[in-house]
């Protein structure tokens, strides 16, 4: 994140900061609901205004005084580093309660930040004559209140103007241009995503709690680990659908599933105490849709007693449960020991790079003829099935184009094999791979093998 600014949402609970979070970024990425402490975690997306790009981090509603919710201590920590990162801070009230006690506590702590601040009244629907209760929001001492809607978009221009006006008269960081590694850290509630980010991070970045469903958006996290760059994203656990009882945790779902989309590789986490699951299978099927390269890891590996046959007996049996991924690799780690975490990066490695093979079309018809020549194509009612040749189309994950004269003879089995002597004869560990079949007249070509 450090290579562009940083630009904070700050205030209390339901004063509507992840509205105006969306509506300034053009997308609805942090959730919306009208339950108090729903955003626990800081959630960050790029937003752009008169070419100035920056990011924008939605936080937690700060309760200076609420002593009973179970995350108040957590949320104000992670708003904390939120203002201690931010270049400007955008602190949002609103017009409906007017200036509340909070806001006063707030305002305290934003004015020992010595940061840029833009005290924003949201609420303000209505066009027109302006509301006289706005002037009571000077007393919060940060100049002139910018009246906005979050809602219907009043007041945002005159906001990012203001953003940008701040920005302007800062260094702009250099951009980045390295290659960076996406990668999306998936798995059921409580499986230790955030744990293993935190271990990672060296840092408290998202919140650690043993009740499941802490983590509800999506965290990015930037690091480099051996002179490579990877943004860790930390997503919510998936339920089964069974529990989905909450708009919230269908919110959450759907952001997941926006992770794994925008990853390289996605990092399966299983408590090594619940072994593998049917909703394991079913997250791992989203990253299987998804033709994203994969690894899971096997958290909490040092709460089990274990002999010379436990790794092996374990990872055997995995292997049979996940026999539609046979390529994943396995590793077995505590996110809280730090035991083999720094080994996952090693293996994340090598899934993104075999996701981007591209593989000559020589040098697939070779194989081709080869595979051909071992095992040769099937027949269906005297008819046999004949594979012209084949090319790679794209990368991320590999696709491969077959040229055949009839679909319905290339039988899954067959494929399968291909399949199979494919990743033994290009070393395709980790990723997925496609296969695109079409027939002789789709193509112009007259080869046959």
């Amino acid at each position: 994140m450090s290579n562009k600014f940083t630009v904070a949402i700050i205030g209390r609970p339901n004063v509507g900061k992840s509205t105006l979070f969306n509506k300034l970024i053009g997308k609805r990425l942090s959730i919306i609901d009208d339950t108090p402490g729903v955003t626990r975690d800081r959630l960050y997306a790029e937003c752009e205004w008169r070419s100035v790009k920056f990011f924008l981090v939605d936080t937690g509603g700060l309760e200076v005084n609420d002593s009973d919710n179970l995350f108040h201590s957590e949320i104000k920590n992670q708003t904390k580093i939120a203002i201690s990162l931010a270049d400007v801070i955008i602190f949002v009230t609103e017009i409906k309660t007017g200036v509340v006690s909070t806001d006063l506590e707030i305002a305290k702590i934003l004015r020992k930040s010595n940061k840029n601040i833009i005290l924003c009244v949201n609420k303000l629907d209505n066009t027109g004559k302006l509301d006289i209760n706005l002037y009571e929001f000077y007393n919060l001492g940060f100049g002139e209140p910018l009246g906005i809607s979050s809602i219907h978009g009043h007041g945002t221009g005159d906001l990012l103007d203001k953003i940008v006006n701040y920005l302007s008269k800062k260094e702009m960081p250099k951009e980045d241009t390295e290659n960076i590694i996406n990668v999306s850290i998936i798995g059921k509630p409580n499986s230790g995503k955030s744990s293993l980010l935190n271990k990672i991070s060296g840092s408290d970045r998202s919140i650690v709690s043993d009740i499941p469903g802490t983590t509800r958006d999506s965290i990015d996290l930037l690091i480099n680990y051996n002179s490579q760059k990877y943004n860790l994203i930390d997503t919510a656990g998936i339920r089964k659908k069974s529990r989905v009882n909450e708009k919230i945790e269908k919110y959450s779902i759907l952001r997941t599933n926006l992770a794994i989309e925008r990853s390289d590789v996605c990092l399966l986490l299983i408590d090594a105490k619940e072994n593998f699951t049917e909703q394991d299978s079913k997250i791992l099927g989203l990253v299987l849709d998804a033709g994203k390269a994969c690894v899971i890891a096997i958290n909490k590996w040092d709460l089990i007693e274990k002999d010379n046959n436990t790794t092996l007996e374990y990872e055997k049996k995995l292997k049979s449960d996940i026999s539609f991924m046979s390529y994943v690799k396995i590793v077995f780690i505590s996110a809280k020991t730090g035991q083999r975490v720094y080994n996952l990066f090693d293996f994340i490695n090598i899934a993104y790079k075999f996701s981007k093979t591209r593989i000559s079309t020589g040098l697939l018809n070779e194989f081709l003829a080869q595979s051909i020549v071992r095992v040769p194509p099937p027949t269906d009612r005297g008819k046999r099935l004949k594979i012209y040749y084949m090319t790679q189309v794209s990368i991320k994950p590999p696709n491969f184009v077959f040229f055949v004269n009839k679909k319905n003879l290339f039988h899954f089995s067959y494929q399968r094999y291909l399949e199979n002597c494919l990743r033994d004869s290009f070393d395709l560990e980790g990723t997925p791979i496609r296969f695109i079949i079409r027939e002789k007249s789709e193509s112009k070509t007259n080869f046959d093998f």
